[in-house]
Formats: C-alpha cells, sequence, structure tokens
C-alpha cells in the first residue's frame, strides 16, 4: 500500500505543487484547506498534471471536530503543513489573525498528530523568523528576532515544535526556512493566484505584464544594494516543492528536529527580476518608485548548503526560468482560477 500523507493547505501556491510532487513520487495525498486563499479547482489542476487525484476536504484546522473526523479516517504516514496566512502587510494590520492561523491553528493540528499516534511533520516556516542582526547569508544557527508579525507567528509555531521534540523523542520534524518562491508548474496549469492587489513581487510584475494592475510600486529604492532595490532570494516553487518532498523521505527515517533553508542561496533585486521578467515577456513593466515599507530590510538570502548536505536538495531552477513559467502561468490564466 502506499503511504498517505495530509496536506494542510494543499490548494496553496506551495501545497498544490508539493501535491503534485508527492503524487508523482507515489505517496497517496489527503488535502484539508478551508480555500480562504485558494480555490477547489486547483485540485482538479492537479490532478490533470499528476493523472492521479488527491482526497479533499474543506475544512479550517482550527475546527477541531472536522480535524479528528479527518484522522479518524485517514492512517497518516505523515503531515506536510503548509496551510497558514501570509501577508506581511495585513499581519501588521490584524495580528490576532495571523496568530490565529498560524500558530492557533498548528497548536490544533499537533494536538490532532499527537492523538492519532501520527508523529512525523514537515513545517512550511519562512525566512522572516530571522532578525535584522543575523548576518547574511542567512544560517539556520542565526538568532531569531522577527521583526514582522508573520515573522513572529512562524517563530513561535517553530518553538512549539522545539519543545514537543524535547519532551518526546519519538517525533520526527522537519522545519523548511524558506524564502521567496516564485513562478509555477511548467505545464501552466497552476501557479499563484492571490486574493486582491498582489503583496508578493512576482505576481504584482505578471498582473502589470497581463495588463489587468498600470504599474508595479517598488518599495525604496535607496537601500544600500548596487541597485537601491531590495535584494531578496527567490526560489522556484517547483525547487521548493521537491525540497518538501526529500524532508518528509528524510524524517521517516530520523528521528528529532531538522530545522532547514530552501532558497537558492543569492539575491535578486528588485530592478534585476523586473528585467529577467521584461526579458521574459518581451515587453516593458512599467514601474515606480515609492517609499520603503516598515519592517522590510535591505538585503537577506539564504545559506542553503545544509539542505544540500543533508537532504541532497538544492534549487536548480534559475530566474530566466522562474520568469517563464511565472509568464506563461499568467498569459494561461488571465483571471487565475476564474
Amino acid at each position: 500500500m502506499r503511504q498517505k500523507i495530509l496536506v494542510t493547505g494543499g490548494a496553496g501556491f506551495i501545497g498544490s505543487h508539493t501535491c503534485v510532487e508527492l503524487l508523482a513520487t507515489g505517496y497517496d495525498v489527503v488535502v484539508l484547506d478551508n480555500f480562504s486563499n485558494s480555490k477547489p479547482a486547483v485540485l482538479d489542476r492537479v490532478r490533470q498534471i499528476a493523472g492521479r487525484d488527491v482526497i479533499r476536504y474543506e475544512a479550517d484546522l482550527r475546527d477541531r471536530g472536522n480535524l479528528e473526523r479527518v484522522f479518524s479516517e485517514h492512517a497518516f504516514s505523515g503531515v506536510l503543513h503548509c496551510a497558514g496566512v501570509k501577508a506581511i502587510d495585513e499581519a501588521q494590520r490584524n495580528p490576532i489573525k495571523y496568530y490565529q492561523h498560524n500558530f492557533e491553528a498548528s497548536l490544533a493540528l499537533i494536538d490532532a498528530m499527537a492523538r492519532h499516534n501520527v508523529r512525523r511533520l514537515v513545517f512550511s516556516s519562512s525566512a522572516t523568523v530571522y532578525g535584522e542582526s543575523a548576518r547574511v547569508p542567512y544560517r539556520e544557527e542565526a538568532p531569531l528576532a522577527p521583526n514582522t508579525v508573520y515573522g513572529r507567528s512562524k517563530m513561535m509555531a517553530e518553538e512549539v515544535l522545539h519543545d514537543l521534540v524535547s519532551s518526546d523523542p519519538s517525533w520526527h520534524i522537519a522545519i523548511l526556512r524558506y524564502f521567496n518562491p516564485v513562478g509555477a508548474h511548467p505545464s501552466g496549469l497552476i501557479g499563484e493566484d492571490p486574493s486582491g492587489v498582489p503583496s508578493n513581487l512576482m505576481p504584482h510584475i505578471c498582473q502589470v505584464a497581463i495588463g489587468k494592475l498600470p504599474e508595479l510600486g517598488i518599495f525604496g529604492h535607496d537601500y544600500p544594494t548596487p541597485d537601491g532595490t531590495g535584494v531578496r532570494d527567490y526560489l522556484h516553487v517547483v525547487d521548493l516543492a521537491e525540497g518538501h518532498v526529500k524532508a518528509l523521505q528524510y524524517i521517516f527515517n530520523e528521528p528529532g528536529l531538522l530545522t532547514l533553508n530552501l532558497g537558492n542561496g543569492r539575491g535578486y533585486s528588485v530592478l534585476e527580476v523586473v528585467r529577467a521578467f521584461e526579458h521574459a515577456a518581451g515587453s516593458r513593466i512599467n514601474y515606480k518608485f515609492a517609499a520603503r515599507r516598515a519592517g522590510d530590510l535591505a538585503s537577506y538570502y539564504a545559506d542553503a548548503a545544509r539542505a544540500n548536505e543533508v537532504l541532497g536538495w538544492r534549487a536548480r531552477r534559475d530566474l530566466t526560468e522562474m520568469c517563464r513559467d511565472a509568464w506563461r502561468w499568467q498569459q494561461q490564466n488571465p483571471n487565475g482560477y476564474e
């Protein structure tokens, strides 16, 4: 029998690509998603790509009754916890929502796993847990001092997982701190479909290129970087999905807690991304400079050596491929999944 994996948030941008890789590797997949930031149609696209379906539940992780039903109906070999909310600006305006969805929901999931003796977990964390004092490139042992609500909500969940393993060494947990996932599946069938005006760079560029938005706002052009715009580590979402599968396979055999950065290992400025996208799309991207956003750092990127050493994983797709795949998705789906 195939091993069965629960993917929370499996209809989201990262979750859907991870489901494709899990199915391709031979796992059976159960998705639990409340579809607050995703659409059920995503999972039909996953089936088109993988040639196999997932079992789906529409439920909120904070609903312990629904969690109990899901765990009672399936014998899971492991859980990939991708569910959460992640808009940094919104988190600053509405912190309670972020602590509820990113922290409280994680507690409910861990509790259900413990009661059903499912002790293998891959947790989606974020590079935002690192603080301003962390030295670039970020290494996993760098101090954690997030300067955003979103980062703090992820750090709090990480701390619970550390305490859990310390109290019960039978747990097998991987914490994946990833940087800035972009791109789309090369089929163009699944990609990033944000609600409202995108808060992340790549989908905003895509919507300018397709004509849905008039221009891109670049926040800050006076940073101490080569061209004055912020530098970030951008990672192809398929590379990230492959990292999830490798982490899952690792913890099947290794108890304890593993923390890894998943990143490209180098930074790209906002203007570098814009130029690469213009080359992929064959057209200019209108943009204007705006004031810096509170909480934004000038530059950060990953030291991803440990993921290569432990998992044999590294990012294989470059910025050209990220832009090309993102543009293909946008062209084929100008209104997202609608």
